[in-house]
């Protein structure tokens, strides 16, 4: 097949033809589009591009950064804006450019963009400038980022009202190519009318990626000849009065565009004829939805007609054009007008027809029975969009195919709502994030969120709770300190929050003189939207110098290197410096302080770190953690005091533990902190690099039938799923990249939210035969052909879930990665069946599962290449209806790991074809997942005695087996037992006497397996430190005691192994350590578990069977070592109690009573 000849530049060179671009792509490649076309007609104009970033234009300011050499050759200058009304300022300072006879050019085009609440604020600019006008040759388009379904936001957002408070058009597109037409368009009214025009972009639009067409002289637009300009014009001028400018912009600037829309339509009839009984109007996203609503109808351009109905498709949402409203409702018996949010285009309608005879009966927000239809709360689904329309279409035809096509809508619906998830992804701090550990607040102390990642500690355990608008972090505690007897809060506020605006809120705190502590999270990087840096100078000795002018006394610096400032930085008067492990200390002194104090907590982003690393901006440490995961108790206090995803568990035949995911951590370190004798460093060395393995290269290379693919037949719907961070939006821009090769339409709609934070990312793909035969960006409910499972847990979930239907094609990774929750409760499981049941039942036989994860570790030594892996099975399922070679030049295109992208595609592809290969070879290597130990009682017993064995002797092993054995003797005195009570006496009593003192601490350490696991991750040369705290050599810490770890060399593994082979004198009067508090501690646990075993026996009975056995594992729960242990140990000792209760009070059955 010959593919199109593509090059990533396309997007911003092609001058005429398709281009694959995402609707932020399409913002940027916008005013060269204009610069072109000026310079067509003759015109030397200039481009000017601000505002503030923020969701869903969060990422608009990354794409015009890398495309600054295409906007220079344009003559287009990017100047990202402190905050959005700045930003809104410097616009209208372009129009006056000329104003005295000094511009340099005919005239400066300006776009400016905000997110909805920057839109907000900035409604006093906005009103400004609208009023002054623009120049002839200029012409000012504001982008308008809305939030509607408050996804990555804190209030759900529209921003038509403000717009339209201020007087401005507003466009709104339902798409990608709409993007570049209605943003052409919107220059051209701008500068015949003399209004600013804004142009509406939510995720649906702005965050697709599509093939479009790309031309200079795609949109023409005439100069209306029904209309007359007053005399001396509608544009900016100097000077002007301020009720001239009011008059003009009614009389003639707002006529200006009613004229130009009527000459230029962009409000247009889609679909139906003149004989239709009901029409439909819809703009932007609605837009959309309503297409996606037709097709679960099954209602094409023939199906409408038949059926009666037409679809109007409204550009201009206000103001509205009236002639063409008035000429597509006649003869129309009823109205339905679709919009998410609050009506907008539902009153100018009634307006328009107000006095029409025979106008349409009007449904919209209101039904005809004045109960709710389309709310204007929350978003609007197509499901729920279809059967509306559905359902009046039935009334009114009486057509039995349409009705029983709404039954069966209706019944999915009744099924999506009956189930519950098993687990739910939430976005969470990144692996090493600075806010896992700024974010933690002393005990007794509550803190404020704010807006920024950190605004995440609210749903953790950080007792932080209420925010407020950007910038004004800490003013609500103004109101509310005087009536609270709360008498200190401390206030999360981002680096650059505090540099849009946030600083403003630091004074009014001062002048207000209430007791606050601004914790100002410095770490390098508007991580929130992308890892921007701060929009100009600022680093924490300039903070500390601003606050410092702005009255603020006490003021602190904690950092995770405090020694890394140099001596030539200029502080403010007093400011103090601490390393970040004193942050606890630091907030209890400033909880004292009397007023406004502030702690500047540096730590540069760890994504952000990441990405510097791998540009080679920042230095990559040359020292890692490593998890001893014999020597680890699964304990959780690493999690505890790191926060850190990049802790996983790690299933073993002594249970649950603990390793570091090298492929995630961005080496914080915190986790080291955690009070674990099993935490080695290791200096030097690198990461075992991701060899190809050559059994997987062979499997890989070897040759393949191409599927057979079935033509596409309307649209092909193909879900992808993953979590945010990992790479699986890659996948949807690669397969969007391969059918624009191919020449088919596509349309890529990530849905991702905060899920760059480790949450749920879901892409909607959607192809067809031809570009145009694209008209809805969401898959349909019940609607998807494919499911790509990047991650099972987001493929379980209720979004995904009710995509599906029987017979769709699942292909799913049952790697097990935990959610955020694991971090929180160790013993968090892993619901995997459960989770595949829920896709099977939807699915029916045609779920395909893989562990792509562990086999992409297995060949490439990378994790990631797994989601390649997904793409690559599902194309051999014969699942995607693009050509593999397509799709391997979109990976080339793509242009990150070629080469290992490509074999994972081709790995995929193999595992389909040969899964009982891919098995054989994946059983060479170490199991990444929970391995099942299928035992019997007996046979765990004899493996536990085994190890007794080699801990200390056959005697200490003879010990364990006779408390066992009388156990299982009473249990067999009851009926229908399948001995869980002696099953988990065995494993408790062997987990207390096994004990990991500093006997077997040693013995583990010098196991050969501790330096095989070493090996399989490690290459090259390297050293190793041990982080111990030794009892006898280890002091209590004098703020909070508890013992601190220190590190000792290579030099402590001699005497390792000496302790192991002296362990045979552990308890003897020759053990050093027996009266130590911790052994005592183990000992007292040994003999009083001895009296517990004995008293269940001594009671046990069929009917309080079930509540020995709890009392029986709680041992299992006393992990850790030192104060954690003993903190657990408390907290069974509680529980025991509780249980304890319950076994006694339960009837004793006489008959099978021991």
């Amino acid at each position: 097949m010959k593919l199109r000849n593509v090059a990533l530049d396309d997007k911003y060179t092609l001058e005429k033809g398709q281009i694959f671009v995402s609707g932020i792509q399409a913002l940027v490649r916008l005013p060269m589009l204009q610069s072109r076309k000026d310079q067509a007609i003759g015109l030397n104009t200039a481009g000017f591009v601000t505002g503030y970033r923020g969701s869903p234009l969060g990422g608009l300011d990354q794409q015009l950064f890398l495309a600054q050499e295409h906007l220079t050759r344009e003559r287009v200058k990017f100047a990202p804006a402190v905050n959005e009304n700045l930003g809104a300022t410097a616009v209208w300072g372009t129009q006056q450019a000329n104003l005295g006879g000094d511009g340099l050019y005919d005239g400066v085009f300006a776009m400016w963009y905000a997110k909805g609440p920057g839109v907000d604020r900035s409604g006093d600019a906005i009103r400004h400038g609208n009023l002054a006008g623009t120049s002839p040759n200029g012409g000012v388009l504001l982008l308008l980022g809305d939030d509607h379904a408050c996804e990555s936001s804190t209030t759900a957002h529209q921003s038509e009202y403000s717009l339209v408070n201020a007087m401005v058009p507003v466009l709104n597109p339902a798409g990608v190519q709409d993007i570049l037409d209605y943003g052409l368009y919107g220059w051209s009214l701008s500068r015949y009318s003399g209004c600013w025009v804004g142009l509406k972009c939510v995720h649906d639009t702005v965050e697709a990626s599509a093939s479009v067409s790309v031309s200079v002289d795609r949109i023409q637009t005439e100069v209306p000849e029904d209309f007359i300009l007053p005399s001396g014009g509608v544009h900016i001028r100097w000077p002007d009065g301020f009720l001239e400018q009011e008059e003009r912009l009614h009389r003639y600037k707002l006529e200006a565009v009613n004229a130009f829309a009527r000459t230029n339509r962009i409000d247009r009839q889609i679909m139906g004829d003149s004989d239709a009984h009901t029409g439909i109007v819809t703009t932007g996203k609605s837009y959309l939805d309503v297409r996606r609503a037709l097709l679960e109808l099954n209602i094409d351009e023939v199906r409408a007609k038949t059926l009666g109905l037409k679809l109007y498709k409204v550009g201009m949402s206000w103001p509205l054009e009236p002639n063409g409203v008035r000429s597509f409702t006649q003869g129309l018996k009823r109205l339905i007008v679709v919009e998410e949010k609050r009506g907008l285009i539902e009153q100018q309608i009634r307006e328009i027809l107000y006095g029409v005879s025979n106008a349409p009966t009007i449904v919209g927000k209101l039904a005809e029975n004045g109960e709710s239809l389309f709310p204007a709360h929350g978003r609007l689904e197509a499901m729920d969009i279809a059967l509306s329309i559905g359902e009046r279409l039935a009334s009114t035809t009486n057509n039995e195919e349409l009705t029983t096509q709404i039954e069966t809508l209706r019944a999915r619906q009744t099924r999506d709502s009956l189930r519950s998830p098993e687990m739910i992804r939430t976005p969470y701090f990144c692996a090493g994030c600075p806010h896992n550990s700024s974010t933690v607040v002393p005990d007794g102390s509550r803190a404020m969120a704010g807006i920024g990642c950190h605004f995440m500690a609210a749903w953790m355990d950080r007792n932080t709770a209420g925010f407020t608008q950007m910038g004004a972090e800490g003013s609500s505690w103004i109101g509310e300190s005087p009536f609270s007897g709360t008498k200190h809060v401390f206030q999360n506020i981002g680096d650059g929050t505090y540099f849009h605006s946030g600083i403003l809120a630091v004074r009014a705190s001062v002048t207000a003189g209430v007791n606050i502590t601004y914790k100002i999270l410095h770490n390098d990087a508007v991580a929130m939207t992308g890892g921007q840096r701060v929009d100009g100078s600022l680093d924490p000795a300039i903070i500390t110098r601003q606050v410092h002018a702005e009255g603020v006394r006490r003021i602190a610096v904690v950092s995770d290197d405090p020694k890394k400032y140099s001596k030539a930085l200029q502080w403010a008067p007093g400011t103090t410096f601490h390393h970040r492990d004193q942050l606890d200390q630091v907030q209890r002194d400033m909880r004292e302080v009397t007023g406004t104090s502030v702690i500047v907590y540096d730590q540069t982003c760890a994504a952000e770190k990441r990405r510097r690393r791998r540009r080679g901006e920042m230095t990559i440490p040359d020292k890692r953690l490593f998890i001893n995961e014999a020597v680890c108790e699964g304990c959780g206090d690493c999690g505890t005091q790191s926060n850190c995803v990049a802790l996983v568990p790690v299933e073993t035949e002594f249970g649950r533990k603990r390793a570091i995911n090298q492929s995630t951590c961005n080496m914080d370190y915190s986790c080291q902190s955690g009070f674990c004798p099993s935490f080695v460093t290791v200096i030097g060395g690198s990461l075992k690099k991701g060899h190809s393995n050559t059994g997987f290269q062979a499997l890989a290379d070897s040759l393949l039938l191409e599927p057979e693919v079935t033509p596409i037949r309307g649209h092909y719907s193909i879900l992808l799923t993953g979590i945010g961070g990992t790479g699986v939006v890659t996948v949807g821009a690669i397969l969007g990249m391969a059918a624009h090769l191919a020449g088919k339409g596509c349309s890529v709609l990530d849905m991702a939210g905060l899920a760059q934070k480790g949450g749920a990312v879901t892409s909607h793909i959607v192809l067809a035969e031809k570009p145009e035969d694209i008209n809805a960006t969401h898959v349909a409910d019940s609607g998807t052909d494919l499911l790509l499972g990047c991650d099972v847990v987001t493929s379980a979930s209720d979004e995904s879930v009710k995509k599906l239907r029987s017979g769709t094609v699942a292909v799913v990774n049952t790697h097990q990665q935990m959610s955020g929750d694991f971090i929180k409760d160790p013993d968090t499981q892993f619901p995997l069946e459960k989770l595949l049941s829920s896709i099977r039942d939807c699915v029916g036989s045609s779920l395909h599962t893989i562990d792509s994860t562990a086999v992409a570790t297995a060949a490439f030594g990378e994790s990631i290449a797994g989601n390649l892996m997904i793409l690559g099975f599902g194309y051999q399922l014969g699942g995607i209806p693009v050509p593999s070679v397509a799709i391997e030049k979109a990976i080339e295109l793509n242009g990150q790991a070629v080469q290992m992208n490509v074999q994972a595609f081709r790995m995929g592809r193999a595992a389909a074809a040969k899964p009982d290969e891919v098995t054989r070879l994946l059983s060479s290597f170490p199991a990444s997942q929970p391995v099942a130990v299928d035992e019997t009682v007996a046979q765990t017993v004899e493996r536990l005695e085994s190890h007794l064995v080699t801990y200390q002797s056959k005697g200490y092993a003879r010990r364990y087996r006779a408390l066992v054995d009388a156990v299982q003797t009473v249990e067999f005195g009851i009926k229908g037992t399948d001995l869980w009570l002696t099953l988990a006496v065995a494993q408790s009593y062997h987990k207390l006497l096994a004990v990991k003192d500093e006997y077997e601490v040693a013995r583990l350490y010098t196991d050969k397996r501790f330096k095989e696991s070493l090996e399989s991750t490690f290459e090259g040369s390297y050293r190793l430190k041990v982080n111990l705290a030794p009892p006898i050599m280890s002091k209590p810490n004098r703020k909070n005691n508890t013992i601190q770890k220190r590190a000792f060399g290579g030099w402590i593994f001699p005497l390792f192994r000496l302790m192991t082979l002296s362990r045979r004198i552990r308890g003897t009067v020759l053990d050093p350590f027996r009266y130590s508090k911790d052994r005592v501690f183990d000992q007292q646990l040994v003999r009083d578990y001895e009296q517990t075993v004995s008293n269940l026996c001594a009671g046990l009975s069929a009917s309080n069977l079930d509540a020995a056995i709890e009392i029986a594992l709680l041992p299992l729960s006393i992990r850790g070592f030192g104060h954690i242990k003993s903190a657990n140990a408390s907290k069974a000792q509680t529980t025991a109690e509780k249980l304890w209760s319950e076994f006694e009070m339960l009837p004793v059955d006489v008959e099978n009573a021991a």
